[in-house]
């Protein structure tokens, strides 16, 4: 239980990865498969090369980062469809996946990895293990609600939720996609990095299927934690990438068949899509009660550091997303 607990820690980064684009800028990115491969070959590619781990690890957030670009002026400059633009990107990703790795599988057994510290402390596995590892998550969360909250970042979200509208008051929406895509597909890649120096190996075909993971993991969590503050929506999706790993370890106690997981995958994401329109969560007092509108005070101090930091004359505006959100803009 400890391991799938360590495990669905680390996969939090790709489900915070794939909240980006398939909740903030509401884009459906299959780029997703091919960049998690692309992280943990980079990374395996390098660590066989003696390099060290965090910088190979970081080099494989940097792959993802390219891999993400190039899905986003696909679509931005090239004018094709996103869907299109994903997978086009997905497919290239598998040949040159094989050619950084040289064969399907790199091992990883014996080299020296950024979790080789902790193994040799007899840490890993442990509940200290889990803490760091949590520690480390919560980090890039605390990363992530700081930039969604910065200028640059409401604009994303505006972008996510009326296009034409935040494309009215002057603001480059083609950048806004370019650079979710990016940093999305930025944190899958060193999910993947991080999770073949953990599983010991780099597979070329460890990606097939991960989006409907990542969809799970993000339509659980915020299903049963809520979306109500940005905060609380990056918290729920790394807690729904938990909970799904612990389904997945107890299906497997309870003697399923693991070729049998994607089809528990798809259940689950069915399930958490379906529950909260029958009204099932409205009857569990979680976190999702509690929340409410953005308080005005808050509002008016984000227009009047928007209008500061823009200087552009334009008017700020507030606005209701489809989600309950209210965003603001200038």
């Amino acid at each position: 239980m400890i391991g799938a607990l360590e495990l669905g820690l680390l996969y939090g980064v790709m489900a915070l990865g794939v909240y980006l684009t398939f909740r903030v800028l509401n884009f459906p990115d299959l780029t997703v498969d091919g960049s998690f491969t692309t992280g943990a070959a980079v990374a395996a590619a390098l660590i066989t090369a003696e390099q060290n781990p965090i910088v190979a690890t970081l080099a494989g957030g940097a792959a993802g980062l390219v891999a993400g670009a190039i899905t986003g002026l696909l679509h931005t400059k090239g004018r094709i469809d996103g869907l299109l633009a994903g997978i086009l990107t997905m497919i290239a990703l598998w040949s040159i996946n094989l050619r950084i790795m040289g064969k399907a599988n790199l091992p990883l057994l014996r080299a020296e990895t950024v979790f080789t510290p902790l193994k040799d402390a007899e840490m890993l596995g442990t509940w200290v293990g889990i803490a760091i590892i949590i520690a480390g998550v919560l980090v890039l969360k605390f990363v992530i609600d700081w930039f969604l909250s910065t200028d640059l970042g409401l604009a994303i979200q505006a972008t996510g939720n009326n296009e034409q509208m935040i494309r009215s008051f002057g603001v480059n929406t083609d950048g806004t996609k370019i650079l979710t895509l990016s940093l999305s597909n930025g944190l899958v890649a060193l999910c993947g990095a991080l999770v073949a120096q953990y599983q010991g190996f780099a597979d070329i075909s460890m990606g097939i299927g991960l989006i409907l993971v990542g969809l799970a993991s993000v339509i659980l969590g915020q299903a049963i934690f809520g979306q109500r503050f940005i905060w609380l929506a990056s918290l729920a999706v790394i807690l729904g990438a938990v909970l799904y790993r612990l389904i997945i370890f107890f299906a497997l106690q309870a003697g399923l068949n693991p070729n049998d997981m994607k089809l528990v995958t798809a259940v689950l994401v069915v399930a958490a899509l379906l529950l909260p329109r029958w009204g099932f969560p409205k009857r569990v007092p979680t976190l999702r009660g509690r929340g409410g509108r953005v308080p005005r005070a808050r509002i008016r101090g984000a227009c009047s550091r928007i209008a500061s930091s823009l200087s552009r004359g334009h008017r700020c505006g507030r606005f209701r997303a489809q989600d309950g959100r209210e965003l603001i803009t200038c």
